[in-house]
């Protein structure tokens, strides 16, 4: 019986090329999930089931504001590898598809062959069609503007500059222009949208100025850096709060710009 159990540990124990190839699978996915806006427990919980459950004994993770660290265990051996996350954005097709792997790794006893051939899939996942996120987007950001008092005129200019600035932000994304300027100029182009029938005297109300930039709240970036911080990831949800702070001044500073352009007086 004895000889049996042993036998059985040894066979769980993963070779060193093994164990490097399951690590830089785990880390892989966390890379993803970070860039892709996932909050730091998350994504921790996630490579950990995704590495013990490809046949590592353990695995230390550990999530910087640029980069994931992630250290793999089996036996005597032992893998570290880092990866850098230089962009933070939010996709939550990209979450939604890292979790159902974890659990499909862990409940289906899916290889490293198959993890690896679905984490390639989930890097190349298609664009949604841009004209159809932006229309989306203005219907949301119109909306906002009716909650805030805005009459149909107002709805409709909210519409027209949200929906134009985000597909403008498709663009410059596109380009891979820096993430603040980008959302300078796209705060901007949403302002003199919004501004400029007020400035032809075709209406008074500010309404549609406030609302058709709302599609720039950092949201996703604040939560998480409030969960950080309240988790005790101090260094994690300090910078991550402060990405969301110059993102906020980032769009402050792109409707003062619009303002000035047109010449409209101050709120």
């Amino acid at each position: 019986m004895e000889h049996d159990q042993q036998h059985m540990t040894e066979k769980s124990v993963l070779s060193r090329e093994a164990l490097r190839d399951v690590n830089e699978i785990a880390l892989w996915a966390g890379a993803q999930m970070m860039a892709s806006g996932a909050e730091t427990d998350r994504i921790e919980e996630t490579v950990h089931h995704i590495g013990t459950g490809l046949g590592a004994k353990w695995l230390d993770i550990l999530v910087s504001p640029n980069a994931v660290v992630v250290t793999s265990s089996s036996g005597d051996e032992f893998r570290t590898r880092l990866r850098r996350v230089p962009v933070l954005g939010v996709n939550m097709r990209v979450l939604d598809r890292i979790n159902a792997l974890s659990r499909q790794i862990t409940t289906s006893g899916m290889d490293r062959a198959e993890a690896r051939e679905e984490l390639l899939q989930i890097s190349h996942l298609p664009h949604n069609n841009p004209f159809l996120v932006a229309a989306l987007v203005g219907v949301a950001c119109a909306a906002f503007a009716r909650l805030f008092g805005g009459g149909a005129a107002d709805m409709g200019i909210t519409f027209l500059g949200a929906a134009i600035a985000q597909y403008v932000r498709y663009l410059l994304n596109q380009g891979h222009f820096n993430p603040f300027l980008i959302t300078i100029v796209t705060a901007m182009v949403a302002s003199i949208i919004a501004l400029a029938p007020r400035s032809l005297g075709l209406t008074t109300s500010y309404t549609a100025f406030l609302s058709s930039v709302l599609l720039l709240i950092p949201g996703v970036h604040l939560i998480n850096a409030a969960e950080d911080l309240l988790k005790g990831h101090l260094v994690t949800g300090f910078v991550r709060g402060m990405l969301g702070a110059l993102l906020t001044g980032c769009i402050a500073l792109g409707m003062m710009i619009a303002m000035w352009l047109l010449q409209s007086p101050v709120i």
